[in-house]
């Protein structure tokens, strides 16, 4: 794969998306879990998602098990959890593998150092974040610990959304 739009993924509702529907738009590409410590992130991203959707970002949430088993639920599970109590309305996907062998081919390319040189690097927990640009380059990365309120994130968002407005 040579860039982010030639992925296609699977919704969590099990439709397929193209994320080349998706150029022209800032994605926060997010690798999520239902039983963190950070779970609590949902409502920032969705907070996000609304303050700045009209500007063109795109909050995408990854479901992934990989760490300490902190997403058990089928997909089903996972959208009512995330609808029901974090009301929830940015795409959510299939659950993916993140890290390891089993590497979900987008992870690994966010991950790879050659495809990726700045930012490239194991996935080293849930809700690490992935900045894309609107002509999908890669911008950003930050790590489970940067909420999304956190002001360096806002910042990079901000920009990359003036960026070729």
């Amino acid at each position: 794969m040579s860039g982010i739009y030639e992925f296609t993924m699977k919704r969590i509702d099990g439709t397929t998306a193209p994320l080349s529907d998706y150029k022209g738009k800032v994605l926060l590409i997010v690798n999520v879990a239902s039983k963190c410590g950070f779970t609590g992130q949902y409502a920032g991203l969705q907070k996000l998602f609304e303050t700045y959707k009209d500007r063109g970002l795109v909050v995408m949430g990854f479901p992934a098990n990989d760490f300490l088993f902190q997403e058990p639920g089928t997909n089903k599970e996972i959208n009512e959890f995330c609808s029901l109590k974090y009301h929830v309305t940015f795409p959510m996907f299939e659950k993916i593998t993140v890290a390891g062998g089993k590497c979900h081919p987008l992870y690994k390319y966010l991950t790879d150092k050659a495809t990726n040189p700045e930012f490239g690097g194991k996935i080293t927990w849930n809700f690490n974040k992935f900045l894309i640009s609107r002509d999908g380059r890669i911008l950003a990365r930050f790590g489970s610990r940067t909420a999304p309120e956190d002001k360096d994130l806002i910042s990079a968002i901000d920009a990359a959304l003036k960026a070729l407005e």
